[in-house]
């Protein structure tokens, strides 16, 4: 939903706009195509490899003085903004969820396809693996993760497996994306195996990364950098993810309930402009956005929050 996404953004040639989510390049590509001289992008990514990518040239545009790359998480995003003197944006584009990279790269552990190191950080920064989580969280608190983050319907049996096979006769650690899967291959419905696996795989990643707490934060932030006529243009790839961001754009807060002022007027920050899934043709080419979700948002003159001066 390439051109869905920059179009939802609606670009003015001199605006400001930022990409919360640089990845390989091709959303920020598009929005340059559309800036004139006087426009400027942000590129945000916490990810190494995307920062490589700008560094080496593989993007062509990282000489252009209207591009600007910070190697952050968006969690930051004001903060990081301030600091390079963008302080109203007319636009923000999130593009949630796991890069085609980060699946093709076997040692990062995104994949269930490939045996890899259980590590599954957006930010090899960080401390925390996924190896780490699931050798050092008990039963209760695994269960907590893959339910509520993976919402698996067995959540409480998977993480007894895994407590099993790293505390059973042999004491061995998981290690591995293989080790992972035979731990759990027993509670794994037949026909439903790679299903099951992904969503496994989700719940530890969203745990590893902090991913819905990021996303709150970065929602909460755009609404304030964003004047009136501004576009907020979200695609996520599950439904914990498009939950927190339906209801925002509904409401201005994350459970989805629309507060009133005094005469019973609706205080809310954003107009939702479009819901969309992607086209038959692109899941067609492209099976990762199967689940995609497209909503654009637009700033409202009274809203609840206030823009800053």
């Amino acid at each position: 939903m390439l051109a869905e996404a920059v179009d939802g953004l609606n670009i003015r040639p001199d605006g400001t706009y930022v990409d919360v989510t640089f990845g390989g390049g091709g959303h920020s590509r598009a929005i340059m195509e559309r800036l004139g001289p006087e426009g400027h992008l942000v590129a945000f990514d916490q990810d190494e490899d995307a920062a490589k990518r700008v560094e080496s040239g593989e993007w062509r545009v990282e000489s252009d003085a209207r591009f600007t790359f910070i190697g952050e998480n968006f969690r930051y995003l004001k903060s990081y903004l301030r600091l390079h003197g963008v302080r109203r944006i007319d636009g923000l584009l999130a593009d949630l969820g796991v890069s085609s990279h980060q699946f093709d790269v076997a040692e990062r552990g995104f994949s269930t396809r490939f045996e890899g190191a259980l590590d599954l950080r957006m930010d090899r920064r960080a401390a925390t693996t996924a190896r780490d989580l699931v050798n050092g969280a008990d039963e209760e608190e695994l269960a907590r993760v893959l339910r509520l983050y993976g919402e698996l319907p067995n959540a409480r049996q998977m993480a007894r497996a895994i407590v099993r096979w790293r505390t059973g006769g042999e004491r061995r650690d998981i290690v591995t994306t293989t080790d992972l899967k035979e731990a759990v291959s027993h509670h794994l419905p037949r026909g439903m195996e790679n299903k099951y696996l992904a969503m496994l795989f989700q719940a530890l990643r969203i745990e590893v990364n902090g991913e819905l707490d990021a996303l709150r934060e970065m929602l909460s932030q755009a609404v304030e950098l964003l004047p009136p006529g501004g576009r907020l243009v979200v695609i996520s790839y599950h439904s914990l993810e498009d939950r927190l961001v339906k209801n925002f754009m509904r409401s201005g807060n994350f459970e989805g309930v629309v507060e009133k002022d005094f005469y019973g007027n609706p205080l809310v920050p954003l107009k939702q402009l479009a819901s969309l899934a992607a086209s038959p043709e692109e899941v067609a080419a492209n099976s990762r956005a199967r689940s995609a979700r497209l909503r654009v948002g637009e700033r409202v003159e009274s809203g609840k929050l206030k823009v800053e001066s």
